[in-house]
């Protein structure tokens, strides 16, 4: 029987959700860490389509560029267009998901002439890595099982993080190397519980981040509760609008008007903003969206939003990021919180280096559960060479 009957039980509960679902862990770590600087990456790789040369001649209009797209079976229906005041811009469309499910690649356009200048290389890798670090390439994406797995296994983190501080805490609590320094001049078992322990302390801040942030794409309950916990008191009340589901009939409907849209947001932005985004509504709705994004803006979740009715050209809705309070911030900004970008490319650094961390945590504690089980076979009396009486 151990002297310290917690900690015993806390090492139990470490050991089997650690083993349970190490590997899971793993896998999230390694795509979250792969996409941290995705944005970067895909600028380097797609630098020859994603810019064109400046000319004298006004830049065509939202509806214009969609007009003048070739006829290709493979576009379908657009989805987003995101536009730029730089005049050496491309213009990037999505397009809607097919009736198969399947997502077309998007393109780059010449915002003069609607040239296709190139779909963006790159673009189905990282597709694929958010499909595994979100659902975990699982059927049904957001609506299936990997939401809820994913989350499961991000609240089983919040365990193992309390269980491994408590069961690391040292006798000299006050002493900073015994926290923070490993200890190089071990040998095996160790070696390798210094190495664990010491690192995961040095992680388990980053890691909680990650973790807090992620529930909020897994569970609605957190979402919501998070909302009402850090937002105005209007801004709570307001209920979540389903998603629409995709009717047949959609890809029959007539094209919005988005120039009127588009005049609309130049009146109450001006030439304030660098780049937005037009997201068209998935139904039969005249809704759009657009987000903006300052030129001198900190972070993407620094960014405006505005809803305009594409058949009247009205404003719905306008969310200034200037005008929220510190608790909307954080709401809008909870995917740069959650890798790091909140805190420019440092952060996104030191988010990566603990997410690729993942599998070292991975290997010794499996390392040290195994040197567990061998210890405690060795430590077993030989019952068969017992004489009797003995």
């Amino acid at each position: 029987m151990s002297r310290y009957p917690i900690k015993a039980a806390l090492l139990q509960v470490h050991s089997v959700i650690g083993l349970a679902l190490s590997l899971v862990w793993a896998v999230i770590g390694i795509s979250g860490a792969t996409m941290s600087f995705e944005d970067e990456i895909q600028a380097g790789l797609n630098a020859d389509i994603t810019r064109v040369e400046a000319r004298s001649a006004p830049t065509l209009t939202p509806d214009q560029l969609i007009a003048r797209l070739p006829t290709n079976p493979d576009f379908g229906k657009v989805s987003a267009v995101t536009m730029a005041v730089d005049p050496s811009a491309a213009v990037r469309i999505r397009f809607a998901r097919s009736d198969d499910g399947s997502r077309p690649s998007s393109i780059y356009v010449d915002p003069y002439d609607a040239h296709v200048l190139g779909s963006p290389r790159g673009e189905e890798f990282f597709i694929t890595v958010r499909r595994l670090h979100r659902w975990l390439l699982l059927p049904g994406d957001a609506k299936g099982y990997g939401r809820q797995i994913t989350g499961v296994t991000a609240i089983c983190l919040i365990a193992m993080l309390i269980s491994g501080i408590v069961l690391r805490w040292p006798r000299r609590a006050r002493s900073v190397k015994m926290w923070l320094k490993p200890n190089l001049a071990l040998h095996g078992r160790g070696f390798h519980r210094s190495l664990h322990a010491v690192a995961g302390t040095w992680v388990l801040p980053i890691y909680l981040v990650i973790v807090l942030t992620g529930l909020w794409y897994s569970f609605d309950w957190y979402k919501n509760g998070a909302t009402w916990l850090l937002s105005r008191p209007s801004t709570a009340a307001a209920p979540m609008k389903p998603k629409p589901t995709r009717d047949v009939s959609v890809a029959d409907a007539k094209p919005l008007a988005l120039d009127r849209v588009w005049s609309t947001f130049l009146h109450e932005q001006g030439s304030s903003f660098a780049t937005a985004l037009l997201t068209l509504p998935a139904d039969a709705g005249t809704v759009v969206r657009i987000r903006s994004w300052a030129r001198d803006a900190s972070h993407p979740g620094a960014r405006d939003e505005f809803r305009i009715d594409a058949s009247t050209g009205r404003l719905l809705s306008s969310e200034i990021y200037a005008e929220k309070t510190f608790g909307e911030r954080m709401l809008s900004s909870v995917l740069d919180i959650h890798r790091g970008a909140i805190f420019g490319w440092p952060g996104k650094l030191l988010f990566m280096l603990a997410a690729a961390l993942m599998p070292l945590f991975v290997v010794t504690g499996f390392l040290l559960y195994l040197s567990r089980r061998r210890h405690r076979r060795l430590s077993r009396a030989p019952l068969g060479s017992l004489v009797p009486g003995e």
